[in-house]
């Protein structure tokens, strides 16, 4: 990889920047979140990756979604969140990310994806997904993201754009 990575600052010191996609749908008048699992561990997840060139944070989101879980769908330009995780680069090298969060309205869902044989991928509630995670962080994300899209009424279904708006 030769990009030069995004770093954001914390307490801990510098931090590379990654970009992650919250996939979500409506489902039955209820918000329910897309996780995969992780290629390494198979801890639930959602996909994330590098900055790339020639592509915003939310762009970038977007491609993750489609080669990490089969995903096609809106993406909001503005990050709903932000949380940190510990990424193992080799077996005894790991470093901590700082992960920006874009939303992710999921339009189609395709069975032929580059990491289809690599990962599993499940549709929770978003309360349940919040359980599933390993990062507080993001299991705050999750547990908000209903209030989250509310300043994106784009995202959401006819009848809750005009509940976002009034």
């Amino acid at each position: 990889m030769n990009e030069t990575l995004a770093m954001t600052s914390g307490a801990a010191g510098v931090s590379p920047v990654q970009y992650g996609a919250l996939c979500w749908r409506m489902h039955r008048g209820k918000v329910e979140v897309l996780l995969i699992t992780s290629r390494d561990t198979g801890r639930w997840v959602i996909p994330k990756g590098w900055p790339m060139d020639k592509r915003s944070p939310a762009q970038a989101a977007k491609q993750e979604a489609w080669e990490e879980a089969g995903v096609r769908g809106e993406v909001a330009e503005t990050a709903i969140g932000l949380f940190n995780y510990v990424k193992l680069l080799t077996p005894k090298r790991s470093c901590e990310c700082a992960v920006q969060v874009f939303a992710l309205r999921v339009s189609e869902l395709v069975d032929k994806f580059p990491e289809r044989k690599e990962r599993r991928r499940k549709w929770f509630a978003a309360e349940k997904a919040a359980r599933k995670v390993n990062e507080p962080e993001l299991r705050e994300v999750l547990l908000g993201l209903t209030a989250n899209l509310a300043p994106h009424p784009t995202l959401l279904p006819e009848a809750e754009q005009s509940l976002a708006t009034a």
